[in-house]
Protein backbone atom coordinates (compact mmCIF):
# COMPACT_ATOMS: atom_id res chain seq x y z
CA UNK A 1 0.00 0.00 0.00
CA UNK A 2 1.09 3.57 -0.80
CA UNK A 3 3.04 4.44 2.83
CA UNK A 4 1.17 7.45 3.46
CA UNK A 5 -2.55 6.15 2.52
CA UNK A 6 -4.65 7.38 6.14
CA UNK A 7 -6.63 4.48 7.75
CA UNK A 8 -9.30 7.60 8.04
CA UNK A 9 -10.33 5.90 4.66
CA UNK A 10 -11.91 3.18 6.45
CA UNK A 11 -14.91 6.14 8.21
CA UNK A 12 -15.69 6.90 4.95
CA UNK A 13 -18.65 5.47 2.23
CA UNK A 14 -18.45 5.98 -1.74
CA UNK A 15 -21.19 6.34 -3.57
CA UNK A 16 -20.91 4.57 -7.28
CA UNK A 17 -22.98 6.72 -9.99
CA UNK A 18 -22.97 5.81 -13.99
CA UNK A 19 -24.25 9.52 -15.13
CA UNK A 20 -25.91 8.30 -18.34
CA UNK A 21 -28.04 5.78 -16.23
CA UNK A 22 -28.29 7.77 -13.19
CA UNK A 23 -31.62 9.53 -13.95
CA UNK A 24 -34.07 9.86 -17.17
CA UNK A 25 -32.34 12.95 -18.34
CA UNK A 26 -28.57 11.46 -17.88
CA UNK A 27 -26.58 14.42 -17.84
CA UNK A 28 -24.19 16.19 -14.82
CA UNK A 29 -27.01 18.77 -14.62
CA UNK A 30 -29.92 16.12 -13.40
CA UNK A 31 -26.91 14.20 -11.05
CA UNK A 32 -26.07 17.63 -9.40
CA UNK A 33 -29.87 18.47 -9.11
CA UNK A 34 -29.98 15.13 -6.75
CA UNK A 35 -26.99 15.77 -4.66
CA UNK A 36 -28.85 16.47 -1.29
CA UNK A 37 -30.11 13.34 -1.30
CA UNK A 38 -26.85 11.45 -1.95
CA UNK A 39 -25.42 13.40 0.98
CA UNK A 40 -28.46 13.08 2.97
CA UNK A 41 -27.82 9.05 2.88
CA UNK A 42 -24.05 10.22 4.32
CA UNK A 43 -21.91 9.76 1.53
CA UNK A 44 -18.03 11.40 1.04
CA UNK A 45 -17.02 10.59 -2.16
CA UNK A 46 -18.77 10.33 -5.61
CA UNK A 47 -17.18 7.69 -8.23
CA UNK A 48 -18.58 8.40 -11.43
CA UNK A 49 -18.36 5.79 -14.18
CA UNK A 50 -16.33 6.96 -17.44
CA UNK A 51 -17.11 10.68 -18.20
CA UNK A 52 -15.49 10.60 -21.74
CA UNK A 53 -16.58 10.39 -25.19
CA UNK A 54 -17.74 6.51 -26.09
CA UNK A 55 -15.83 5.46 -29.18
CA UNK A 56 -18.06 4.59 -32.15
CA UNK A 57 -16.85 1.59 -34.22
CA UNK A 58 -17.62 -1.78 -32.69
CA UNK A 59 -20.30 -0.70 -30.44
CA UNK A 60 -21.44 -3.10 -27.57
CA UNK A 61 -25.19 -2.12 -28.12
CA UNK A 62 -26.99 1.35 -29.01
CA UNK A 63 -25.13 3.81 -27.19
CA UNK A 64 -21.51 1.25 -26.85
CA UNK A 65 -19.26 1.15 -23.30
CA UNK A 66 -17.81 3.98 -21.33
CA UNK A 67 -15.10 1.97 -21.07
CA UNK A 68 -14.53 2.30 -24.76
CA UNK A 69 -13.42 5.62 -24.50
CA UNK A 70 -12.27 7.78 -27.77
CA UNK A 71 -10.69 10.38 -25.82
CA UNK A 72 -9.35 10.81 -22.77
CA UNK A 73 -9.07 14.39 -22.84
CA UNK A 74 -12.56 15.44 -23.65
CA UNK A 75 -16.22 14.98 -21.84
CA UNK A 76 -18.99 12.91 -23.35
CA UNK A 77 -21.06 15.61 -24.85
CA UNK A 78 -24.11 13.48 -24.30
CA UNK A 79 -23.80 14.17 -20.40
CA UNK A 80 -22.54 18.16 -20.73
CA UNK A 81 -20.06 20.63 -21.14
CA UNK A 82 -16.87 21.11 -19.15
CA UNK A 83 -18.91 24.19 -17.50
CA UNK A 84 -21.67 21.42 -16.45
CA UNK A 85 -18.99 19.46 -14.99
CA UNK A 86 -17.03 21.84 -13.48
CA UNK A 87 -20.20 23.17 -12.02
CA UNK A 88 -20.94 19.43 -10.61
CA UNK A 89 -17.81 19.10 -9.10
CA UNK A 90 -18.36 23.13 -7.04
CA UNK A 91 -21.69 21.43 -6.02
CA UNK A 92 -20.03 18.47 -4.46
CA UNK A 93 -17.23 20.22 -3.18
CA UNK A 94 -19.19 22.69 -1.29
CA UNK A 95 -21.04 19.63 0.26
CA UNK A 96 -17.75 17.85 1.66
CA UNK A 97 -18.28 15.44 -1.81
CA UNK A 98 -15.11 14.05 -3.09
CA UNK A 99 -14.85 13.47 -6.90
CA UNK A 100 -12.96 10.29 -7.77
CA UNK A 101 -12.78 9.98 -12.15
CA UNK A 102 -13.19 6.63 -13.73
CA UNK A 103 -9.66 6.33 -15.23
CA UNK A 104 -9.31 3.20 -17.75
CA UNK A 105 -6.11 3.31 -19.15
CA UNK A 106 -5.61 -0.41 -20.37
CA UNK A 107 -7.82 0.25 -23.48
CA UNK A 108 -9.36 2.63 -25.67
CA UNK A 109 -12.05 2.16 -28.48
CA UNK A 110 -10.79 0.70 -31.89
CA UNK A 111 -11.36 4.61 -33.15
CA UNK A 112 -10.15 6.60 -30.49
CA UNK A 113 -7.56 9.89 -31.16
CA UNK A 114 -4.57 7.69 -29.67
CA UNK A 115 -5.02 4.64 -32.50
CA UNK A 116 -5.30 7.34 -34.80
CA UNK A 117 -2.49 9.08 -34.01
CA UNK A 118 0.14 6.76 -32.74
CA UNK A 119 -1.01 2.99 -33.92
CA UNK A 120 2.21 2.21 -32.34
CA UNK A 121 1.13 2.77 -28.72
CA UNK A 122 -1.01 -0.48 -29.26
CA UNK A 123 -1.05 -4.01 -28.40
CA UNK A 124 -0.90 -6.65 -31.44
CA UNK A 125 -1.93 -9.93 -31.14
CA UNK A 126 0.13 -13.35 -32.23
CA UNK A 127 -1.31 -12.52 -36.02
CA UNK A 128 0.29 -9.16 -36.09
CA UNK A 129 -3.22 -7.25 -35.95
CA UNK A 130 -4.49 -4.84 -33.25
CA UNK A 131 -7.15 -6.40 -30.61
CA UNK A 132 -6.89 -6.72 -26.79
CA UNK A 133 -5.70 -9.47 -24.74
CA UNK A 134 -8.89 -10.48 -23.01
CA UNK A 135 -11.38 -11.62 -25.57
CA UNK A 136 -14.90 -10.80 -24.16
CA UNK A 137 -13.75 -7.07 -24.42
CA UNK A 138 -14.37 -7.10 -28.38
CA UNK A 139 -15.23 -3.51 -28.51
CA UNK A 140 -11.98 -2.22 -27.67
CA UNK A 141 -8.03 -2.42 -28.36
CA UNK A 142 -5.34 -2.69 -25.48
CA UNK A 143 -2.49 0.07 -25.25
CA UNK A 144 1.55 -1.51 -25.49
CA UNK A 145 3.06 -0.11 -21.99
CA UNK A 146 6.10 -2.31 -23.08
CA UNK A 147 8.79 0.75 -23.79
CA UNK A 148 8.54 3.45 -21.49
CA UNK A 149 10.12 5.79 -23.30
CA UNK A 150 7.51 5.23 -26.38
CA UNK A 151 5.74 8.70 -25.61
CA UNK A 152 2.67 6.30 -24.12
CA UNK A 153 3.93 6.90 -20.37
CA UNK A 154 4.39 10.83 -21.08
CA UNK A 155 1.16 11.16 -22.59
CA UNK A 156 -1.11 8.79 -20.09
CA UNK A 157 0.29 10.44 -17.20
CA UNK A 158 0.22 14.54 -18.50
CA UNK A 159 -3.56 13.69 -19.13
CA UNK A 160 -3.41 12.09 -15.28
CA UNK A 161 -2.14 15.71 -14.36
CA UNK A 162 -4.49 17.50 -16.19
CA UNK A 163 -7.66 16.20 -14.63
CA UNK A 164 -6.29 16.18 -11.37
CA UNK A 165 -6.28 19.87 -11.63
CA UNK A 166 -10.11 19.91 -10.65
CA UNK A 167 -10.88 16.31 -9.50
CA UNK A 168 -9.94 14.64 -5.72
CA UNK A 169 -8.97 10.80 -7.54
CA UNK A 170 -9.04 8.24 -10.06
CA UNK A 171 -10.55 4.78 -9.69
CA UNK A 172 -8.38 3.22 -12.01
CA UNK A 173 -10.03 0.14 -14.30
CA UNK A 174 -8.03 -3.28 -14.15
CA UNK A 175 -5.33 -1.46 -12.99
CA UNK A 176 -3.26 -4.60 -12.16
CA UNK A 177 -3.16 -4.95 -16.40
CA UNK A 178 -1.18 -1.95 -16.33
CA UNK A 179 2.85 -1.75 -15.56
CA UNK A 180 2.92 -1.14 -11.59
CA UNK A 181 5.83 1.47 -12.47
CA UNK A 182 3.63 3.49 -14.71
CA UNK A 183 1.28 3.85 -11.99
CA UNK A 184 3.93 4.83 -9.33
CA UNK A 185 5.32 7.72 -11.73
CA UNK A 186 1.54 8.92 -11.91
CA UNK A 187 1.24 9.32 -9.04
CA UNK A 188 4.34 10.77 -8.27
CA UNK A 189 3.48 13.14 -10.86
CA UNK A 190 -0.07 14.02 -9.76
CA UNK A 191 0.99 15.09 -6.80
CA UNK A 192 2.86 17.96 -7.60
CA UNK A 193 -0.69 19.22 -8.26
CA UNK A 194 -2.44 17.34 -6.25
CA UNK A 195 -0.84 15.95 -3.28
CA UNK A 196 -3.70 14.29 -1.77
CA UNK A 197 -4.91 12.85 -4.70
CA UNK A 198 -6.63 9.41 -3.77
CA UNK A 199 -5.75 6.62 -6.05
CA UNK A 200 -7.85 3.46 -5.92
CA UNK A 201 -7.05 0.27 -8.17
CA UNK A 202 -10.09 -2.00 -9.66
CA UNK A 203 -8.10 -5.27 -8.60
CA UNK A 204 -8.89 -8.30 -10.15
CA UNK A 205 -10.04 -12.09 -8.83
CA UNK A 206 -7.25 -14.05 -8.50
CA UNK A 207 -8.67 -16.41 -10.95
CA UNK A 208 -8.37 -13.26 -13.57
CA UNK A 209 -4.40 -13.09 -12.50
CA UNK A 210 -3.03 -16.56 -12.63
CA UNK A 211 -4.64 -16.87 -16.00
CA UNK A 212 -3.24 -13.81 -17.76
CA UNK A 213 0.32 -14.69 -15.88
CA UNK A 214 -0.15 -18.26 -17.81
CA UNK A 215 -0.46 -16.04 -21.10
CA UNK A 216 2.67 -13.90 -20.75
CA UNK A 217 0.99 -11.11 -19.46
CA UNK A 218 1.32 -8.04 -16.89
CA UNK A 219 -1.17 -8.65 -13.79
CA UNK A 220 -0.56 -7.34 -10.35
CA UNK A 221 -1.87 -8.93 -7.09
CA UNK A 222 -3.14 -6.86 -4.56
CA UNK A 223 -0.26 -6.87 -2.92
CA UNK A 224 1.77 -5.22 -5.49
CA UNK A 225 -0.89 -3.39 -6.41
CA UNK A 226 -0.88 -1.51 -2.60
CA UNK A 227 2.33 -0.53 -2.87
CA UNK A 228 1.02 2.39 -5.10
CA UNK A 229 -2.77 2.76 -4.78
CA UNK A 230 -4.36 3.59 -1.63
CA UNK A 231 -7.58 1.02 -1.76
CA UNK A 232 -7.93 -1.91 -3.73
CA UNK A 233 -11.26 -3.88 -4.85
CA UNK A 234 -12.30 -6.67 -2.35
CA UNK A 235 -12.46 -9.13 -5.27
CA UNK A 236 -9.97 -11.60 -3.65
CA UNK A 237 -12.51 -12.43 -1.21
CA UNK A 238 -15.49 -11.54 -3.36
CA UNK A 239 -16.29 -15.09 -5.26
CA UNK A 240 -16.50 -16.38 -1.57
CA UNK A 241 -19.12 -14.26 -0.97
CA UNK A 242 -20.46 -15.01 -4.15
CA UNK A 243 -20.40 -19.10 -3.17
CA UNK A 244 -21.99 -19.15 -0.09
CA UNK A 245 -25.01 -16.93 -1.21
CA UNK A 246 -25.24 -19.42 -3.64
CA UNK A 247 -24.72 -22.24 -1.38
CA UNK A 248 -21.67 -23.88 -3.08
CA UNK A 249 -19.50 -22.80 0.45
CA UNK A 250 -19.96 -22.57 4.09
CA UNK A 251 -19.84 -18.91 5.65
CA UNK A 252 -17.06 -20.11 7.94
CA UNK A 253 -15.16 -20.24 4.43
CA UNK A 254 -15.85 -16.49 3.54
CA UNK A 255 -15.11 -15.46 7.13
CA UNK A 256 -11.55 -17.41 7.26
CA UNK A 257 -10.76 -15.46 3.88
CA UNK A 258 -11.68 -11.53 5.55
CA UNK A 259 -9.44 -12.89 8.34
CA UNK A 260 -7.01 -13.14 6.37
CA UNK A 261 -6.76 -9.81 4.92
CA UNK A 262 -5.84 -8.81 8.46
CA UNK A 263 -1.91 -10.51 7.90
CA UNK A 264 -1.59 -10.70 4.33
CA UNK A 265 -1.48 -6.71 3.56
CA UNK A 266 -0.01 -3.87 5.22
CA UNK A 267 -1.29 -2.38 8.49
CA UNK A 268 -3.01 0.60 7.07
CA UNK A 269 -4.34 -1.39 3.87
CA UNK A 270 -8.07 -0.47 2.81
CA UNK A 271 -10.45 -2.71 1.04
CA UNK A 272 -13.21 -1.16 -0.97
CA UNK A 273 -16.13 -2.98 0.50
CA UNK A 274 -19.33 -3.98 -1.80
CA UNK A 275 -22.15 -6.14 -1.62
CA UNK A 276 -23.05 -5.26 -5.69
CA UNK A 277 -21.10 -2.82 -8.65
CA UNK A 278 -21.97 -1.67 -11.83
CA UNK A 279 -20.24 -5.05 -12.75
CA UNK A 280 -22.05 -7.39 -10.39
CA UNK A 281 -25.64 -7.79 -10.07
CA UNK A 282 -27.74 -6.21 -7.64
CA UNK A 283 -28.07 -7.72 -3.89
CA UNK A 284 -31.05 -7.35 -3.91
CA UNK A 285 -31.61 -9.55 -6.90
CA UNK A 286 -30.12 -12.46 -4.80
CA UNK A 287 -30.44 -11.85 -1.41
CA UNK A 288 -34.51 -11.73 -1.60
CA UNK A 289 -35.62 -11.63 1.22
CA UNK A 290 -35.98 -7.72 3.07
CA UNK A 291 -34.16 -8.54 6.18
CA UNK A 292 -31.55 -10.22 5.04
CA UNK A 293 -30.75 -7.31 2.92
CA UNK A 294 -30.65 -5.34 5.70
CA UNK A 295 -28.16 -7.65 7.65
CA UNK A 296 -25.78 -7.71 4.59
CA UNK A 297 -25.94 -3.86 3.81
CA UNK A 298 -25.37 -3.37 7.97
CA UNK A 299 -22.13 -6.03 7.31
CA UNK A 300 -20.67 -4.25 4.82
CA UNK A 301 -20.94 -1.14 6.22
CA UNK A 302 -19.47 -3.06 9.67
CA UNK A 303 -16.41 -4.24 7.90
CA UNK A 304 -13.22 -2.83 7.97
CA UNK A 305 -12.55 -0.61 4.78
CA UNK A 306 -14.00 1.81 2.46
CA UNK A 307 -17.87 1.09 1.95
CA UNK A 308 -19.34 1.18 -1.56
CA UNK A 309 -22.68 1.94 -2.61
CA UNK A 310 -23.74 1.62 -5.98
CA UNK A 311 -26.62 4.45 -6.85
CA UNK A 312 -29.49 2.48 -6.57
CA UNK A 313 -28.71 0.34 -4.05
CA UNK A 314 -30.51 2.75 -1.27
CA UNK A 315 -34.02 1.60 -3.17
CA UNK A 316 -32.79 -2.08 -3.12
CA UNK A 317 -33.10 -1.71 -6.83
CA UNK A 318 -32.61 -5.17 -8.49
CA UNK A 319 -31.73 -4.97 -12.05
CA UNK A 320 -27.90 -4.08 -13.08
CA UNK A 321 -28.55 -1.71 -15.12
CA UNK A 322 -26.65 -2.27 -18.84
CA UNK A 323 -23.88 -0.48 -19.32
CA UNK A 324 -24.19 -0.43 -23.06
CA UNK A 325 -27.90 1.43 -23.72
CA UNK A 326 -29.66 4.11 -22.00
CA UNK A 327 -31.44 1.75 -18.88
CA UNK A 328 -32.21 4.10 -16.02
CA UNK A 329 -31.85 3.02 -12.33
CA UNK A 330 -34.87 0.99 -11.20
CA UNK A 331 -35.93 3.41 -8.63
CA UNK A 332 -38.93 1.76 -8.18
CA UNK A 333 -37.98 -2.08 -7.49
CA UNK A 334 -40.06 -2.82 -4.24
CA UNK A 335 -42.30 -0.13 -4.00
CA UNK A 336 -43.68 3.19 -4.35
CA UNK A 337 -42.08 4.73 -1.48
CA UNK A 338 -39.90 8.22 -2.76
CA UNK A 339 -36.07 7.58 -2.71
CA UNK A 340 -34.33 8.37 -5.70
CA UNK A 341 -34.59 10.42 -8.73
CA UNK A 342 -37.94 9.09 -9.59
CA UNK A 343 -39.92 6.86 -6.74
CA UNK A 344 -37.92 4.07 -4.66
CA UNK A 345 -38.61 0.61 -3.55
CA UNK A 346 -37.43 -1.09 -0.37
CA UNK A 347 -35.89 2.59 1.09
CA UNK A 348 -32.51 1.48 3.27
CA UNK A 349 -31.93 4.87 3.37
CA UNK A 350 -32.92 5.64 7.18
CA UNK A 351 -30.73 2.76 7.83
CA UNK A 352 -27.80 3.46 5.85
CA UNK A 353 -27.85 7.13 7.60
CA UNK A 354 -27.61 4.96 10.65
CA UNK A 355 -24.78 3.08 9.97
CA UNK A 356 -23.19 5.84 8.13
CA UNK A 357 -23.19 7.61 11.87
CA UNK A 358 -21.93 4.73 13.98
CA UNK A 359 -18.87 3.83 11.23
CA UNK A 360 -17.73 7.82 11.96
CA UNK A 361 -16.17 5.98 15.31
CA UNK A 362 -12.75 6.18 14.92
CA UNK A 363 -12.31 2.59 16.24
CA UNK A 364 -13.36 1.34 12.92
CA UNK A 365 -10.16 3.03 11.17
CA UNK A 366 -7.47 2.06 13.69
CA UNK A 367 -9.06 -1.61 15.23
CA UNK A 368 -8.01 -5.06 14.88
CA UNK A 369 -10.19 -7.01 13.53
CA UNK A 370 -11.94 -10.00 12.68
CA UNK A 371 -15.26 -12.72 11.96
CA UNK A 372 -16.43 -15.63 12.41
CA UNK A 373 -19.31 -17.93 11.98
CA UNK A 374 -21.24 -17.49 14.74
CA UNK A 375 -23.98 -20.03 13.98
CA UNK A 376 -24.56 -21.35 10.15
CA UNK A 377 -25.99 -17.70 8.58
CA UNK A 378 -25.06 -15.71 11.69
CA UNK A 379 -22.42 -14.04 11.45
CA UNK A 380 -20.43 -12.29 14.10
CA UNK A 381 -17.19 -9.14 13.96
CA UNK A 382 -15.58 -7.95 16.22
CA UNK A 383 -13.46 -4.51 16.48
CA UNK A 384 -11.15 -3.90 19.00
CA UNK A 385 -9.19 -1.21 20.11
CA UNK A 386 -7.54 -0.32 23.20
CA UNK A 387 -10.02 -1.32 26.42
CA UNK A 388 -12.54 -0.82 23.91
CA UNK A 389 -14.31 -3.72 21.86
CA UNK A 390 -17.87 -3.09 19.28
CA UNK A 391 -19.67 -6.32 17.90
CA UNK A 392 -21.48 -6.44 15.05
CA UNK A 393 -24.17 -9.72 14.85
CA UNK A 394 -25.73 -10.32 11.48
CA UNK A 395 -28.09 -12.90 10.44
CA UNK A 396 -27.61 -13.49 6.67
CA UNK A 397 -30.40 -15.62 6.38
CA UNK A 398 -32.72 -12.81 7.95
CA UNK A 399 -34.04 -15.59 10.55
CA UNK A 400 -34.04 -15.17 14.21
CA UNK A 401 -31.51 -17.32 16.26
CA UNK A 402 -29.44 -18.25 19.65
CA UNK A 403 -26.37 -16.76 19.10
CA UNK A 404 -22.86 -17.27 21.18
CA UNK A 405 -21.03 -14.20 21.73
CA UNK A 406 -18.60 -13.67 24.26
CA UNK A 407 -19.60 -10.85 26.58
CA UNK A 408 -20.26 -10.80 30.34
CA UNK A 409 -23.81 -11.58 31.07
CA UNK A 410 -26.81 -7.93 31.14
CA UNK A 411 -28.48 -5.45 29.17
CA UNK A 412 -27.06 -4.01 26.06
CA UNK A 413 -27.80 -1.28 23.27
CA UNK A 414 -28.03 -1.57 19.70
CA UNK A 415 -26.31 1.01 18.14
CA UNK A 416 -28.25 0.48 14.66
CA UNK A 417 -31.88 1.23 16.46
CA UNK A 418 -31.53 2.10 20.31
CA UNK A 419 -33.29 -1.13 21.13
CA UNK A 420 -32.17 -3.01 24.33
CA UNK A 421 -31.46 -6.82 24.23
CA UNK A 422 -29.81 -9.32 27.15
CA UNK A 423 -27.03 -11.14 26.53
CA UNK A 424 -26.80 -14.61 29.45
CA UNK A 425 -24.63 -17.67 29.72
CA UNK A 426 -22.96 -16.00 26.85
CA UNK A 427 -25.44 -16.23 24.43
CA UNK A 428 -28.34 -14.02 22.98
CA UNK A 429 -31.67 -14.26 21.61
CA UNK A 430 -30.62 -12.90 17.74
CA UNK A 431 -34.21 -11.41 16.59
CA UNK A 432 -32.63 -11.47 13.09
CA UNK A 433 -32.32 -7.69 12.62
CA UNK A 434 -28.65 -6.32 12.23
CA UNK A 435 -27.08 -6.18 15.59
CA UNK A 436 -24.42 -3.63 16.51
CA UNK A 437 -23.36 -2.77 20.29
CA UNK A 438 -20.43 -2.41 22.26
CA UNK A 439 -19.29 -4.12 25.41
CA UNK A 440 -16.15 -4.68 27.58
CA UNK A 441 -12.54 -5.79 25.96
CA UNK A 442 -13.38 -9.75 26.07
CA UNK A 443 -10.89 -12.48 24.83
CA UNK A 444 -10.65 -12.95 20.84
CA UNK A 445 -12.81 -15.62 19.94
CA UNK A 446 -11.88 -19.54 19.02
Amino acid sequence: MADNTGVSLRNKVLYQVYPRNHGKEGTFKALEADLDRIKDIGVDIIHLLPVHPVGKKNRKGLLGSPYAISDYRALNPELGTMEDFTDLLRAMHDRGILCLMDIVYNHTSPDSVLFADHPEWFYRGPDGGFGNRIGEWWDVIDLDYGDPRSGLWDYQIETLVMWAKIVDGFRCDVAPLVPLEFWRRARDKVAGVNPGCLWIAESVEPSFIVENRERGFVCHSDGEMFRVFDVCYDYDIFGFYQKYLEGSSSLASYAEKINAQEYIYPANYVKLRNLENHDRDRAAFFITDERALRNWTAFNYFQKGLTLIYAGQEASARKRPSLFEKDTVDWNAGGPEPVGPAAAGKDLSALMRRLYRIKQDPLFAESRYEVRAAAADVMLAIHRLGGRSVFGVFSLNGRAAEVSVPVADGQYVNLIDGSVFRAGGGRISHSGEPLVFEAAQTPSPS
